[in-house]
């Protein structure tokens, strides 16, 4: 089987050949620019510059030369674009490790941090020293300047959304060709990232606690919010389908819904507020592309399954195995014919971090039985490959998992 087969039969619950794996396929699915300098020279692979595609979470692009030797069957839509030197300015990494950057990234050092801000000049986000990855610190319409007209403007001053991406309208015929010139050199499944974030862009523009307030207590406000947020998602839905559709396999959507005790919503706001809107968004994909939709929803939201499934989502990631609720062979048991498991293959908060070679590999074979029977399962580590993460480990878990039958 093709990379591209193995993927799209998991996602029609049929069995492959092996289990596929995917590693930087999107953004929770890679590793922090500091871990992979690492693995590369466990690996005893040449020297290559280290691309961090995203400054927050400080990922790297994950080369040819790796995704070869670990079998990964899938690639992010972004890697048609951004090839050229002029798309990178020089960094380091707080380890100091040298590293490229989008040159678009607005980078200031300010005192005993590292600043990101907007093209307005906002600080958007810090790194004080000491620490690894960025923080937010604006909030759009924390002081309430929160009229549905302000959406489009409050995208350009949010942490996430403007590191993303170059400031200002995307050619849709650059993308077009790059969409092309990636799915005509490749026969990996591409996983175009979409975002259509609903809750989680509630908490970008709001903070955390006011969203919840909101919802909470002033219904009608956040419906209207909601509203035209999802009419902004559509039209931009609309537009990207329409260049890239035909290329790409898999359209990513994002929304954590969990903590590591359960939903942080209950199933029944989660219906008056985001079901039929996540219907609505994920349906439309559908019927503008030959796609299938995952949703990024990190921790525990077993509950909240019978209603995504409902709404018409075919796989969910990061499959975050140490929450409450999420044990593998009970989700499995319960879900394994309605959803696929994208991910759930290695837990990466205690075993990869602190567990021994030997530990790692058999975690990650235990995983896959229990995961990978009737198809349904796309091997992913839970989340990124954090800094700190001995190379060994991290080899072990992708060599278990491509060994697996």
């Amino acid at each position: 089987m093709t990379p591209k087969e193995r993927v799209l039969a998991a996602l029609e619950h049929r069995e492959g050949d092996r289990v596929p794996i995917d590693f930087s396929g999107h953004r929770s699915s890679g590793i922090a620019a500091i871990a992979y300098r690492k693995l590369r020279e466990h690996l005893g692979l040449q020297a290559r510059p280290i691309r961090v595609y995203d400054v927050i979470q400080q990922l790297a692009i994950v080369d040819e030369d790796v995704l070869e030797r670990f079998c990964v069957d899938t690639i992010e839509l972004g890697r048609g674009f951004a090839q050229d030197d002029n798309d990178w300015m020089e960094w380091t990494l707080p380890d100091g490790t040298e590293c490229l950057v989008p040159a678009w990234t607005n980078l200031e050092r300010d005192g005993r941090r590292w600043l990101i801000r907007s093209q307005t000049g906002k600080v958007l986000a810090q790194m004080p020293d000491g620490t690894l990855y960025f923080e937010q610190t604006y909030y759009p319409f924390l002081e309430g300047a929160d009229e549905p007209e302000a959406i489009r403007g409050a995208l350009d001053e949010c942490m996430w959304t403007t590191v993303a991406c170059p400031p200002g309208p995307v050619d849709d015929e650059t993308l077009s060709e790059g969409a092309k010139r990636l799915r005509e050199k490749t026969d990996r499944a591409i996983i175009g990232l979409f975002g259509g974030n609903l809750f989680e862009m509630g908490q970008f523009f709001y903070r955390n606690d006011r969203f919840l307030m909101l919802l909470a207590s002033e219904p009608q406000r956040a419906h209207r919010f909601l509203d035209k947020l999802v009419e902004v998602h559509l039209s931009n839905l609309e537009e990207y389908l329409g260049v890239v559709g035909e290329y790409i396999d898999v359209i990513l959507f994002g929304d954590d819904l969990g903590m590591q005790t359960g939903p942080m919503i209950s199933p029944q706001m989660y219906c008056e507020f985001f079901k039929e809107r996540h219907k609505l968004l994920w349906n439309r994909a559908k019927e503008l592309a030959d796609v299938k939709v995952m949703l990024h929803c990190c921790g525990g939201v077993r509950e909240l399954l019978p209603h995504l499934i409902e709404a018409g989502v075919d796989a969910i990631n990061p499959v975050q195995i140490s929450c409450s609720g999420m044990d593998a062979a009970e989700l499995k048991a319960e879900f394994g014919r309605e959803i696929v498991f994208w991910g759930g293959g290695c837990d990466t908060r205690e075993v990869l971090q602190y567990g021994t070679v030997e530990e790692v590999a058999e975690h990650v074979k235990g995983q896959v039985r229990t995961l990978s029977g009737g198809g349904g399962f796309v091997f992913q580590q839970v989340h990124n490959i954090l800094a700190n993460v001995p190379p060994e480990n991290v080899a072990a878990m992708f060599e278990a998992a491509r060994d697996s039958a």
